[in-house]
């Protein structure tokens, strides 16, 4: 079941779930709350003959941490037509698995019409996360996107679980959180 705005108004207010800083009243539709894009971002380097083998044994995302290049400021980045970049959302979300909510973001069909995706095939946040979302973000367009923090980037669409999980979000990306 998704939640609609008056039922996302309730769980904040319960601490069901925490979203900081708090959205403005105009960032909630009738079943969804915008985020906003935070900075700075990372765009991956051109190493070419340096191929990534996700596949091979030992493989983990956080080894390929040389292979990003840091962006000082998401303050008017422009996204090429064919970019990939990871961004964050400036806001830290928290589902506590006793909430028994989970939920997905997904892009905003405004920024979609000029091609901008937000995520590639990772939309769903776990119940029991905690942290800031990271969005892949890619320029399908034919235009240049000029991104700046605080835009509203993407939107989040709570569902109610059926039942309590066993255990909460444990993946690799737990306590995600953007490095300074």
């Amino acid at each position: 079941m998704i939640l609609t705005d008056r039922e996302m108004q309730l769980a904040l207010a319960n601490r069901q779930i925490e979203i900081t800083p708090s959205p403005a009243e105009d960032a909630f539709g009738s079943t969804s709350v915008d985020l906003t894009l935070d900075a700075p971002g990372e765009a991956w380097k051109q190493l070419p003959g340096q191929p990534i083998r996700p596949g091979a044994p030992g493989y983990s995302y956080g080894s390929l941490g040389g292979r990003k290049d840091r962006i000082p400021s998401l303050d008017g980045y422009t996204l090429v037509p064919g970019a990939f970049l990871l961004a964050w959302t400036r806001e830290t979300i928290s589902l506590p698995i006793t909430s028994r909510l989970a939920a997905r973001v997904e892009g905003k069909s405004s920024l979609a019409r000029l091609g901008l995706g937000v995520h590639l095939t990772a939309p769903t946040i776990h119940a029991g996360f905690a942290g800031q979302i990271q969005l892949e973000m890619v320029n399908f367009g034919p235009h240049e996107i000029i991104l700046n923090v605080g835009m509203p980037i993407c939107q989040l669409i709570l569902e109610m679980t059926f039942g309590t999980p066993a255990k909460g979000y444990a993946g690799q990306f737990a306590g995600a959180q953007r490095t300074p």
